[in-house]
């Protein structure tokens, strides 16, 4: 099939109107580089089985009363969930990458809310695919949109609470740089090639142009978060493909045959 239309969203109030548009012969693409999507892959890489993307608290929680094998992760204002927000009950993990090693989350399913990463997920649920991306998988996201073609793809950036956000526009940009030879002509929107300049502008000192983006600033302040950044940007440390299934669970999506 010939792919048609490349549009990327960029702020929050482009993908919370979704449910208003057919998104039946759509694959969406959700990026939340700093860090949920960065986050999960990671936690795939690592082992975990699956992970849940909530996008509440509450919800969370109820998963883990159902299943109390469950993990639960999850940040507000960057910072790992503790009990004074959950009913007593802290949360395993954060939402820093580097935390989802094999020991802990190995084998494990994860139920997971961010701030705005898993909203952007839940969004794009009716979507005939939806994929998690980061700069950790990109070219195995890439090579599985090529041999899939899709007849419109759709990047969404998640941003930061109502906010665009730099690092998912640069990850968008990255992305469609590499989709340039298959979507370079009438079917790429101005909002792809936007996003495609702006990351080839940034991308000789990626890092230092995420390090000064809102997110990026906010977490280099915090001693036990620096890190995050250099990790998140790290270019297809994974060759793994995410995606969020119709059960509501993002996995590693199985090579055809």
């Amino acid at each position: 099939m010939t792919p048609t239309t490349l549009e990327v969203l960029f702020a929050p109030a482009e993908f919370a109107v979704l449910n208003q548009r057919d998104l039946s012969q759509t694959l969406c693409v959700v990026f939340d580089v700093l860090r949920a999507t960065s986050t999960m892959v990671a936690a795939l890489a690592n082992g975990a089985a699956a992970i849940a993307p909530v996008a509440e608290i509450p919800e969370a929680l109820r998963i883990r009363e159902r299943q109390p094998e469950v993990l639960l992760a999850g940040e507000r204002d960057g910072v790992r969930i503790e009990a004074h927000l959950a009913g007593g009950v802290r949360f395993d993990l954060g939402n820093s990458p580097r935390e989802f090693i094999a020991a802990s989350v190995g084998g494990r399913t994860i139920a997971m809310t961010t701030t705005n990463g898993t909203r952007a997920l839940r969004a794009c649920a009716p979507a005939a695919a939806v994929l998690v991306s980061s700069f950790l998988n990109l070219g195995a996201t890439a090579a599985f949109i090529l041999e899939r073609a899709p007849q419109h793809l759709l990047l969404v950036c998640s941003g930061t609470q109502d906010q665009a956000a730099y690092e998912d526009m640069l990850g968008a940009g990255a992305l469609c740089d590499l989709l340039l030879n298959q979507y370079g002509g009438g079917a790429m929107a101005d909002s792809a090639r936007m996003a495609r300049r702006l990351f080839r502008l940034e991308e000789a000192d990626l890092l230092s142009a995420v390090a000064q983006s809102r997110n990026g600033r906010r977490l280099m302040v915090r001693p036990e978060l620096r890190d995050d950044v250099p990790f998140c940007i790290q270019r297809d440390l994974y060759e793994l493909v995410a995606e969020l299934g119709r059960d509501g669970l993002v996995k590693v999506r199985k090579p055809a045959g």
